[in-house]
């Protein structure tokens, strides 16, 4: 398992430009793809974001760094594929010190991007968000409109909260109402809806220097013998929500009447250790998932006692997260400490073998899955190699398609044999990823924490725009 995240240190930067010569008399150098975790970067050396391989990347941060966060549903459109963007998120921070921790509620607006075109253009920002797809030494871009030059704004509410958060939930039903797991062994309910409200009232005037903290008492709060990270509210129950620590118990969360929860003192319990991930599931109300050190996947029901329906051997080491594909609710995907991704098929579980795909592209520990929301075979990745990818399982090796692109490239570049075909885009740029989420209401949009803040981004090869029909 991996867990703690590092604070950032500045360290002095090179530049690598690929391929680059002012001199037309320069000999012409063959492109290359560059392997991350294989090739090596010389000293000095760095590697150039190419704009053109996204419709909108940009970076910022809230201060301290965030282990956890979750972008919130919103009123402004189910589907929404017109530029400039508004996000609404929530995120909890791993500060040096217990009582400087806090919950930040916070609206990014004015986040601009581009149609894909024949000839990318650059975008710029200077609004004091970083802007990564503006550092390029192209100068083409003082045609760029003025929504796109003054780039994204960031408005910022702090809530006070004691001790690190190790992750964080919106209730999807309610998404002012959010669940917070802390170091310290408590899970706190919040209801953060004044702050959301604040924020929604607010324009582009943002709070771009030190933000308020608030200080206000969580709807409720339980008690764990040990500290956890894993959590997770029901799609079908409002309000239904479990949590599990690292002493292998897992509680029932049912909320009341009266706006609390009653908290079930008597854990399920199956695992023999630390319970790292939950999932409920997306079609049957009583029945979820959970993953853990000790390399298993336990399926439960709720209903039938304290016990796991069934429970099956996923990886070799730990298995830190998994996701329940919403649109293809038979699917679940885990990934382990050992770099490797897995795919099951729950319907194939009495059948012993469930495997149908299994990766082992990424070398160190997997940090965050999800399944995409709108594409039933696209799920994404983050790892501690500090690369997130985006996979489709549809996806097969086509030889008559990559003779086809060697010969307009006279074969120039060539793919590395080893990349799976599945493998859709590569991510990186970031220090220490932790966790990613797709935009349930803005196909194609991906937002990632890592030590040094956060990035959205929007792949230039990811053409989806409605979502699929309905569940497989």
């Amino acid at each position: 398992m991996t867990r703690g995240i590092k604070h950032r240190k500045n360290k002095k930067k090179g530049s690598k430009k690929e391929g680059g010569s002012s001199s037309s008399l320069a000999p012409e150098i063959p492109a290359k793809v560059w392997q991350p975790g294989v090739d090596k970067l010389e000293e000095g050396e760095e590697l150039q974001c190419d704009p053109s391989a996204y419709n909108s990347l940009h970076a910022f941060h809230i201060g301290w760094p965030c282990l956890s966060f979750d972008i919130l549903h919103d009123s402004l459109g189910l589907v929404r594929t017109e530029f400039p963007h508004t996000v609404y998120f929530m995120a909890g921070t791993q500060a040096e010190k217990p009582s400087w921790n806090s919950i930040g509620i916070f609206k990014v607006s004015n986040i601009s991007g581009k149609r894909r075109e024949p000839l990318p253009k650059l975008q710029t920002d200077d609004s004091g968000m970083d802007g990564e797809d503006s550092d390029s030494d192209d100068d083409d871009d003082d045609s760029e409109d003025e929504d796109v030059a003054h780039g994204p704004s960031l408005q910022l509410r702090k809530v006070a909260h004691q001790g690190c958060i190790n992750r964080i939930r919106s209730m999807p039903q309610n998404p002012h109402i959010c669940a917070a797991w802390a170091d310290t062994g408590n899970v706190q309910v919040w209801d953060l809806s004044s702050h959301l409200n604040a924020l929604a009232e607010t324009e582009t005037e943002g709070v771009q220097g030190v933000a308020a903290v608030f200080t206000q008492d969580p709807l409720h709060i339980f008690k764990h013998k040990d500290e956890g990270y894993a959590i997770d509210w029901s799609l079908l129950v409002p309000g239904r929500l479990v949590s599990g620590d690292c002493g292998n118990s897992i509680y029932l969360w049912e909320p009341t009447s009266g706006g609390t929860w009653n908290v079930d003192n008597a854990p399920f319990t199956g695992h023999t250790a630390s319970v790292e991930d939950l999932q409920w599931s997306p079609t049957e109300p009583h029945v979820l998932a959970s993953c853990s050190v000790d390399g298993n996947i336990a399926i439960w029901d709720i209903r039938l006692g304290k016990s796991p329906a069934a429970s099956f051997k996923a990886h070799n080491a730990d298995v830190n997260v998994i996701s329940w594909n919403r649109l293809a609710s038979c699917m679940l995907a885990s990934g382990s400490d050992d770099g490797t991704i897995s795919i099951r098929d729950l319907r194939l579980l009495k059948e012993g073998d469930s495997l149908v795909a299994h990766f082992e592209y990424h070398k160190h520990p997997i940090t965050s899955i999800e399944w995409s929301p709108h594409e039933a075979s696209s799920l994404a990745v983050s790892s501690a190699d500090n690369q997130l990818t985006i996979w489709d399982l549809s996806l097969e090796k086509d030889e008559e398609e990559e003779a086809e692109f060697k010969a307009k490239t006279k074969e120039q570049v060539n793919a590395p044999q080893d990349l799976p075909p599945q493998l859709l885009f590569i991510h990186q740029g970031q220090k220490d990823l932790k966790e990613l989420h797709w935009h349930a209401q803005i196909p194609g949009m991906i937002v990632s924490t890592a030590a040094d803040g956060f990035n959205i981004l929007m792949p230039s090869n990811i053409q989806s725009t409605l979502p699929s029909d309905g569940p497989l």
